[in-house]
């Protein structure tokens, strides 16, 4: 005798299939919706930092570049009904006889500045990974340069730099040499204010190089002296390679203040004298404020040489670093 046993029944295949298409429904509309919201949460974070960017940046530089072709005047700058001159501008910047000095003027203060921040800087740095007695005190006093306004600390270099009564020439009379005019003689001014660039920018280079030394193992000094080799050796063969990459960014933050550095050398000197301590930031405020009939569109073109210079350096060090990381 046979036993049948009987299924229960299973509705169509029709019904089945959108009974499942119902129930997938919700999942597949949260998958759809997820990405949508981390969409929206991205473009909120993201808002703030195009709205900074745009207000505090690109607007100021159009207005520069706007400035640097047309031919502005007081009274065109209040009405903004300035015409339109192309390049003439800066072509009256070059044909002006303060181009050529302070070009030289400019390179001259920003390389011997780099150079001298740096190497004091490196200098220090590995001196301090020494982690002496009194590391920790001494590498906060280094800092105080640095976290002065730059208004007290160019006022501090004028006054000890004095012709009269500065204490350099105190010291040096001390030690049987005559006065010397640094803010006042051509000879003298542009070393002056790289003296003091130099002493503001040495913490800066200091800190960032020191963090970069703490990121090198330590075993490889270890290996390097149990193979015989000197503490130059040392230097030259690990922590100098191996610090290219923080040395990089580190002289091309240096490179961009140093161009645009103003505040120190106005207050020192003002770019004299007979402009012999003139640059391109101090030039480009003489044209458009420091006279009676303010040049506003040569101004404008000056300050967009040195924009114009810190962006060529700037695409060199991501070229150079997209190089190395493709090597």
């Amino acid at each position: 005798m046979k036993h049948t046993t009987q299924l229960p029944d299973r509705p169509p295949v029709h019904e089945r299939t959108g009974a499942a298409a119902t129930a997938a429904a919700p999942a597949h509309t949260t998958t759809r919706r997820r990405p949508a919201s981390r969409q929206w949460a991205a473009w909120g974070f993201l808002t703030p930092v195009v709205l900074y960017l745009t207000l505090f940046y690109a607007y100021p530089l159009y207005r520069n570049i706007d400035l640097s072709l047309r031919d502005y005047t007081v009274r065109s700058f209040v009405q903004g009904d300035a015409p339109f001159t192309g390049l003439q501008n800066y072509l009256t910047v070059f044909d002006d006889p303060t181009f050529g000095p302070a070009l030289v003027h400019t390179v001259v203060f920003t390389t011997v500045s780099l150079v001298l921040q740096y190497a004091i800087g490196l200098a220090l740095a590995v001196f301090f990974t020494q982690h002496f007695r009194l590391s920790a005190t001494l590498r906060a006093l280094f800092l105080v340069p640095w976290l002065l306004p730059l208004i007290v600390s160019a006022s501090t270099w004028s006054w000890m730099l004095n012709s009269d009564s500065g204490i350099v020439n105190a010291a040096l009379h001390a030690v049987g040499i005559g006065p010397v005019n640094w803010l006042t003689s051509p000879d003298w001014s542009l070393t002056s204010v790289i003296l003091a660039n130099v002493w503001i920018g040495v913490p800066f280079n200091l800190v960032v190089l020191y963090s970069g030394l703490q990121s090198i193992p330590a075993g490889l000094y270890e290996a390097a002296a149990l193979d015989g080799a000197n503490a130059w050796q040392r230097f030259w063969r690990i922590t100098f390679p191996l610090l290219r990459p923080v040395s990089a960014i580190t002289l091309l933050l240096g490179l961009v203040y140093t161009l645009k550095v103003f505040d120190i050398i106005w207050i020192m000197t003002k770019g004299g004298p007979a402009d012999s301590s003139t640059t391109f930031a101090t030039w480009s405020y003489q044209l458009g404020f420091g006279n009676l009939l303010p040049a506003f569109g040569p101004g404008a073109a000056v300050g967009n040489l040195l924009v114009v210079a810190a962006l060529v350096f700037g695409l060199i060090y991501m070229r150079v670093q997209r190089k190395q990381g493709l090597s």
